[in-house]
């Protein structure tokens, strides 16, 4: 355990049985509360790093047991803490670490936030706030627990810059920050789909992926880009997307040269040069307000036996642990959703089992009995305050979730590795469970992200993580960014880097490239996707736009079967893999979307996946496994739906169109259009007028029950308004988790 480390580290007998003996509930005597903090003052006065993060360590676990030392001792540990700089500590415990003299009082004074009410900020935040608002490039590195979002607002706050661009990775993630900052709405227009006009009467605030930026065409100026978890631009983190954010910040800096801000947790360095050539500052830190004691559960568990005997005693300790834990806050880490899933019904049933059960009422139950099924595992999960967490679920159950678990109306989630992209939680615990990510093993920078979610700045002081498996190897940390490095660097990375920027190993193939026609090498550009693929679309378009296969291609509003084959074979062909994602085959995903298209109810391929389940069975193995077949049939279809309805097939079909466009063009030929489709698809099959509350988080089941009741020509800031004035009477047949959904949103 931490604290243990923190002994350690300080060699000395006493420190160890002190600090054990506090985080054992045991209180200390004045003596030895003033031994600890002498401990600490010599630590300090060395000014080292590694001596000062004991020292931080030591503070932190005296916070989290502040009410075993003696109130004689408070004025000693008060002079501590303020020279550490936790001021936000200071700030919350006023009561009781009152500070002394006008010098300490001056230097709290000057952590107040200049721009966010009462917000006091800790030592380090406060040179990184001094950095963001002087006009300074920023590259921050700094533990979960160090509050770099918080800085975000305080940028925002300030109205320092007018036009904004937050990417960040995950619509979950982008929704949190727009709740966040709806509060400056005055000031900024916040805009997070590419239909929305920029404001030219206030600021704007740009919520988006990187992919959005991409397809947004009339960005104004952009005063400064700020990039969330900005290591997916790595190509060694193996992330699909990292093509894209290279070239969002490509389009952005390389047009307007603006200010940016990235940050991310656990970076020891990135490129040689990009800091240099940005005129940025690269700012590491392992300054951190919360600590987390390190559990490990392999010692219980006989790792020699086979692997399903070694599963069954995991199964078995991590019930007696979660039973340990019941009236604290935890994250089970598990390495796929159907593992998330198995292991929080075997806890549900052992809860069942040992007459241990709690009845949850959440809101969301009845929602999910009235719009989904009343046989989904979920509810019953939800109903004794357990939950699931994973990329497939739908975007306002996901966010209910954790919002329950953030009030404590639930006791654990167990989660796969979509929590450890910036989700916020008030988790107290962390279980890691598994040790891969996926097929892949976790390494040391993803195991450091799920640690991170332990402990929580201004709740928890102390977290805790119990491993399972074996902890990765430490290792440093460095992020590329292929578009710097060009070492190696993809073609769609390389078609949008300035010529003056080429290194010369890349020189001849971006010749080669720039050989393109001109307009096509700009649909191309804009695409953002495989260079080769879409010429080899340009062609095999070129070749059927002039046969009989010209109505296959060049059809407009609502494809039919033949149609929508044609595309994805082409796409698959050329731009993507199947690789599973719910599906086999691209027939069998020309069926699921026929079927979504036809009923817009993704419950109707729900249905079809488990009677397709059901009769690949034996009627006595399909009785026995009804419950499990109809997870699974729901996780496979929110996956397919997720993955490919509402991010793949809308990209794909837009490539494959802008190149079709042009085909037809060059022949002299009329071209078909796909917009409608792509823009039914993108919004549920709902009206476009009214998208913009799917986008905030509302139900589709409530947002339906608006289509004839709200007026079609009018903006998304008029459906808002609308909305607003008239609240009560549009939702009175609305359920409460439906109205509490909407309410959220503004």
């Amino acid at each position: 355990m931490s604290d243990y480390i923190i002994c350690k580290a300080c060699k000395d007998v006493l420190m160890i049985d002190y600090m054990r003996r506090i985080n054992q509930g045991t209180p200390l005597s004045y003596d030895e509360s003033f031994y600890i903090a002498r401990i600490c003052s010599i630590k300090l006065s060395k000014r080292d790093n590694k001596e000062q993060s004991v020292a931080r360590k030591i503070v932190i676990h005296i916070l989290n047991n502040w009410n075993l030392i003696p109130p004689e001792t408070y004025p000693i540990w008060t002079d501590i803490i303020e020279a550490l700089g936790f001021y936000p500590y200071l700030e919350k415990n006023k009561t009781t670490m009152v500070l002394e003299t006008f010098s300490d009082k001056i230097r709290r004074e000057s952590h107040l936030s200049e721009h966010l009410p009462l917000i006091y900020m800790h030592k380090e935040q406060k040179v990184l706030s001094d950095y963001l608002l002087s006009g300074k490039n920023v590259i921050a590195s700094a533990p979960t627990s160090f509050g770099k979002s918080l800085l975000i607002e305080e940028i925002v706050a300030s109205k320092k810059y007018n036009n904004i661009v937050i990417i960040q990775p995950t619509l979950a993630l982008l929704d949190e920050t727009r709740l966040k900052l709806k509060k400056y709405s005055s000031s900024y227009k916040i805009i997070v789909r590419t239909k929305q006009s920029a404001a030219t009467d206030k600021g704007n605030l740009f919520l988006l992926t990187a992919e959005r930026v991409m397809e947004y065409e009339l960005l104004p100026k952009i005063d400064l880009l700020i990039i969330d978890e900005f290591y997916k631009m790595s190509l060694k983190r193996i992330d699909d997307r990292s093509d894209t954010l290279n070239n969002a910040f490509l389009k952005i800096i390389g047009k307007y040269n603006s200010k940016f801000y990235f940050l991310g947790p656990n970076i020891d360095g990135i490129t040689d040069g990009f800091a240099e050539k940005y005129n940025a500052i690269f700012y590491k830190s392992d300054y951190s307000l919360v600590d987390c004691n390190v559990v490990d559960m392999t010692d219980s568990i006989d790792l020699s036996k086979k692997n399903t005997e070694i599963e069954h005693e995991k199964c078995k300790q991590l019930c007696i642990l979660l039973d340990k834990l019941k009236d604290e806050q935890t994250l089970i880490y598990c390495s796929s959703p159907a593992r998330a899933r198995r292991f929080a019904k075997m806890y549900l049933e052992h809860l069942i089992a040992q007459n241990n059960s709690t009845d949850y009422s959440l809101a969301l139950i009845k929602w999910i009995e009235l719009n989904i099924s009343k046989k989904w595992s979920l509810v019953d999960l939800l109903s004794h305050g357990i939950a699931i967490h994973d990329g497939s679920l739908q975007k306002h159950i996901g966010a209910s979730i954790i919002k329950y678990f953030n009030e404590k109306k639930l006791r654990c989630i167990f989660c796969t590795s979509t929590i450890i992209e910036g989700v916020n939680t008030s988790a107290k615990n962390v279980v890691l469970f598994d040790g891969f990510k996926g097929n892949k093993a976790i390494d040391y920078f993803d195991y450091s992200n799920i640690k991170g979610r332990s402990g929580r700045l201004m709740e928890h002081y102390v977290g805790r993580i119990y491993n399972f498996v074996k902890a990765p190897t430490k290792e440093s940390v460095i992020i590329d960014i292929p578009f710097f490095e060009q070492n190696p660097v993809s073609d769609e990375i390389l078609v949008n880097i300035p010529k003056r920027d080429l290194k010369n190993n890349v020189k001849q193939r971006y010749k080669e490239l720039y050989k393109i026609p001109p307009k096509l090498l700009d649909i191309i550009k804009r695409n953002g996707v495989s260079v080769d693929g879409q010429i080899n679309i340009f062609y095999k378009l070129n070749q059927d736009i002039n046969s009989d296969m010209y109505d296959i291609v060049a059809w407009s509003q609502m494809p039919n079967w033949n149609n929508m084959l044609y595309v994805l074979e082409l796409a698959e062909k050329n731009l993507f893999r199947i690789d599973n994602h719910g599906v086999y085959s691209i027939k069998q995903l020309v069926l699921y979307l026929d079927i979504y298209r036809k009923s817009k109810n993704i419950m109707e391929i729900v249905k079809h996946i488990y009677d397709y389940k059901l009769s690949r069975v034996r009627s006595e193995t399909a009785k026995k496994n009804r419950s499990k077949y109809y997870d699974e049939s729901i996780e496979e279809a929110f996956h397919i739906y997720r993955h490919w309805f509402l991010f793949t097939i809308p990209k794909v079909f837009r490539v494959v169109e802008s190149l079709q466009h042009y085909v037809c063009e060059c022949n002299k030929k009329k071209a078909g259009s796909y917009s409608y489709f792509i823009q039914q698809l993108e919004n549920d099959f709902i009206a476009e007028h009214l998208s913009i509350l799917v986008e905030f988080g509302v139900p589709i089941s409530a947002v339906r029950k608006l289509e004839d009741r709200i007026p079609r020509n009018m903006t998304d800031d008029e459906v808002i308004a609308y909305i607003q004035k008239n609240k009560e009477q549009l939702t009175s047949d609305w359920i409460p988790y439906e109205k509490d959904k909407l309410n959220q949103c503004f």
